[in-house]
């Protein structure tokens, strides 16, 4: 068996395609995968969660996404064969916790865990980093998502109790002790508007247009991650206003991200509370991913006794925000946030007291399992 958590950003939104900063935390909400050897080149692959049954052809899994569960695990044995793994037959059965749909990347967490039990049950070894990388082209190719790193990277390299501070281009990462009076509260405000996906991969255009306008006075600049404050507004004639609002956020944020890292280390809740305040107003007016009932949480939260910050997390349109609130006052919190949510919208959130929780791994059941 393998299990692969959930992950929640603390600050450092779409920035990881623009080459740049990422604070994200592993969380103990878990994707489950039991696997079984096959004599033969198909795997089969039961989600309980679905309650539905695949089977694929190791010999024939090319084609474009289906946008169903299974193009996931099509697109993880893909790549892993197209590294050059010969794979094994194999029976998956797959048991979900991380919540569909609310940004905690409940498709990252279901890539590295059927990546792991692949590799396993077919006697290879992978690297790990290797293993992020595979499951991030499956993601591109497969499923259609042209997502950055962070998410496979953090659901196989975070740590128990630390937030893990990555620097997209160079891979190179520092974990972060998160002191034990704070916890990490997620709100799911429950909602999930149609524009998410493909608002998602406008978004990341708009970031690459604005980069091949700059380099025509900043040849120097690969990302968005190359261009300062300063150059930005500088050069900010040559982008329309939009594209000139979507670099701003980027640009910012990884600023946010490397203040918020000295704030985390030098524990100062208050410092890095005002930064995801501040990163969540630029997710909602320039890179214009927010929606209302994400705004109604985070103005829920300012208001609330021992919150230091709040702000959304995820692709946006929807989903969760994380929030940063004194350990003694998280119950009283969840409480507050709840009824006042539903007051307001009508909508019961589900709400999650979390502690930064370890990466993928193998895990051996104690005593004896019921199947």
């Amino acid at each position: 068996m393998f299990r692969a958590p959930g992950r929640v950003n603390l600050i450092g939104e779409h920035t990881d395609y623009n080459d740049g900063f990422v604070m994200p935390a592993a969380i103990g909400f878990y994707t489950w995968i039991a696997v079984a050897k096959r004599g033969d080149r198909v795997v089969e692959a039961y989600s309980d969660g679905f309650d539905e049954k695949i089977s694929l052809s190791l010999d024939g899994l090319a084609g474009p996404p289906q946008r169903h569960w299974s193009d996931f695990i099509r697109g993880v044995a893909a790549k892993l064969q197209d590294a050059g793994h010969r794979l094994s037959g194999a029976n998956l059965v797959v048991h979900g916790e991380v919540p569909l749909g609310a940004g905690l990347s409940s498709s990252a967490s279901l890539e590295v865990a059927t990546a792991l039990a692949l590799t396993s049950v077919s006697e290879i070894t992978v690297p790990r980093l290797e293993v992020v990388k595979l499951c991030q082209a499956a993601e591109h190719e497969y499923v259609g998502t042209r997502c950055g790193i962070m998410d496979q990277f953090v659901v196989s390299f975070g740590t128990a109790g630390h937030a893990l501070k990555l620097d997209c281009r160079s891979l190179e990462y520092q974990l972060l002790a998160i002191p034990r009076n704070l916890s990490l509260v997620i709100c799911n405000s429950m909602v999930r508007h149609e524009l998410a996906s493909g608002e998602y991969n406008r978004r990341r255009t708009d970031c690459e247009t604005g980069v091949r306008l700059l380099q025509r006075c900043l040849p120097q600049v690969r990302a968005l991650r190359d261009v300062s404050r300063a150059d930005l507004e500088k050069y900010k004639y040559l982008l329309p206003e939009r594209v000139y609002r979507r670099c701003r956020h980027v640009v910012t944020e990884d600023q946010r991200v490397l203040a918020a890292a000295e704030a985390l280390q030098s524990q100062d809740a208050n410092r890095f509370g005002h930064l995801m305040y501040l990163s969540h107003a630029s997710m909602r007016d320039d890179y214009e991913m927010s929606c209302q009932e994400l705004d109604l949480l985070v103005d829920l939260a300012s208001s609330s006794a021992g919150v230091y910050g709040s702000r959304m997390t995820g692709g946006g349109f929807g989903g969760c925000t994380v929030n940063l609130v004194k350990a003694d006052f998280a119950a009283s919190f969840k409480a507050h946030i709840w009824q006042a949510y539903r007051e307001r919208t009508g909508i019961s959130p589900d709400i999650y007291i979390c502690e930064p929780a370890q990466g993928a791994e193998a895990w051996e059941p104690q005593g004896s399992v019921q199947v």
